[in-house]
């Protein structure tokens, strides 16, 4: 089966005769805000993510939308109002926690105006939410692309893992970290930062851990020191994610001789590169409800820009991965989705809108992940824990 991306094309209101056959690779939230503002102005395109479902695996964390980004995206895609009723304004509580247990600097949002700020949404329900927006068939599941290979005029050949292939005019990758479109246009590739998250999690907190579930309060617990530290946060039905995060080497555990799906032995790895700080901190890792799952991060070159390529273009994490300490990444995702459409939109051909996007969309991006990079070297640095001190008193 060869699929072409007009499928469902519908009347529109670009400009020109020829209707662009739009492929987005990748159904993470700057892909799919993309496809919802192009449908929403009788513009199709087809999704094609690698997930087998939208249920296929855990989505990850609860993400901070912010008015002038994320929220901005979400007015373009006329879903406001719906991502305020899911959000949790409580998420934008703020904590840092000594290495001794102690709460240093407590910030809890204000009770005014729920919609103020930049409240939290579990980004499960936010995909759920942009998935629900499009029209039936635009996301195509299980769809892992090979190879892209460029047929001239800007057209490019989608090949997919199941042997099929499709022609597009637009090529988008929104297809994260290890984007397979990146090398179309770039020889970036992500570099490790130097940082480890060893992810965990607690089930129903407040009743099974109350003693953790005050400590993290209603949004996000941080407790920095010396090269290390652990981040804690409230997600929706009354889950706490959880990451220990290390200064060490990528390869850790094969240095440690530690096998990874020893939750025993990771345990007391974990355990000892804590010593000597606070037990209530330390439950963190020994009440896990989910096992421990190894999360290196990495971030790509800064800035990271690429030459003008005919018939492709980069947003989120495949243009500018970045360290989560910026809190922007999906925020810039969803905002870059929402440019990108509206350029198509409002430019008569598909290059003079790659042009538009990529000249607003570079330079911010570069200012955001310059911010980042910034912050996993303070949050992970031998005086770690004055400098989030410093940071956190500085913003509030």
């Amino acid at each position: 089966m060869t699929r072409q991306t007009q499928t469902h094309a519908h009347p529109h209101t670009h400009s020109t005769s020829t209707r662009p056959r739009i492929a987005i690779v990748g159904a993470g939230p700057g892909g799919l805000i993309c496809a919802r503002v192009l449908q929403r102005h009788g513009i199709a395109a087809t999704v094609h993510e690698l997930d087998a479902s939208p249920s296929a695996r855990d989505q990850g964390g609860s993400l901070d939308m912010h008015p002038e980004t994320g929220q901005l995206a979400l007015r373009e895609a006329g879903l406001l109002a719906e991502f305020v009723d899911l959000a949790r304004p409580e998420g934008r509580q703020m904590r840092l926690v000594g290495r001794d247990g102690r709460v240093l600097f407590d910030a809890a949002p204000p009770e005014t105006d729920p919609g103020d700020g930049n409240p939290e949404i579990d980004r499960g329900q936010l995909r759920e939410l942009l998935v629900r927006s499009l029209a039936p068939g635009t996301v195509q599941w299980g769809r892992k692309l090979t190879r892209a290979e460029p047929l001239g005029d800007g057209v490019h050949r989608l090949h997919f893992a199941d042997a099929t292939t499709v022609d597009a005019d637009l090529v988008v990758g929104a297809d994260g970290a290890w984007s397979a479109v990146r090398p179309l246009v770039s020889d970036a590739r992500p570099v490790y930062t130097g940082v480890t998250f060893v992810e965990t999690g607690l089930d129903d907190a407040d009743v099974r851990h109350p003693g953790l579930a005050a400590l993290t309060g209603d949004g996000t617990m941080m407790a920095l020191d010396d090269n290390r530290g652990f981040v804690a946060q409230r997600n929706s039905g009354g889950h706490i994610r959880v990451y220990v995060g290390m200064r060490t080497a990528e390869d850790w555990h094969r240095r440690a001789g530690i096998d990874l799906a020893d939750e025993s032995a990771v345990r007391d790895a974990l355990l000892a590169g804590f010593n000597g700080w606070s037990p209530d901190l330390l439950g963190y890792i020994t009440a896990t409800d989910s096992g421990y799952t190894n999360r290196p991060l990495y971030a790509l070159p800064v800035p990271h820009s690429w030459p003008h390529t005919p018939g492709v273009t980069l947003l989120g994490d495949a243009a500018h991965l970045m360290s989560p300490f910026s809190g922007m990444g999906a925020n810039l995702a969803m905002l870059d989705g929402a440019d990108l459409a509206r350029a198509l939109i409002e430019h008569p051909t598909v290059d003079q809108a790659i042009s538009s996007y990529e000249k607003a969309a570079l330079p911010r991006s570069a200012e955001a992940a310059e911010g980042a990079a910034e912050g996993i070297a303070g949050a992970f640095a031998p005086d770690s824990a004055a400098q989030a001190l410093a940071h956190m008193t500085g913003h509030h």
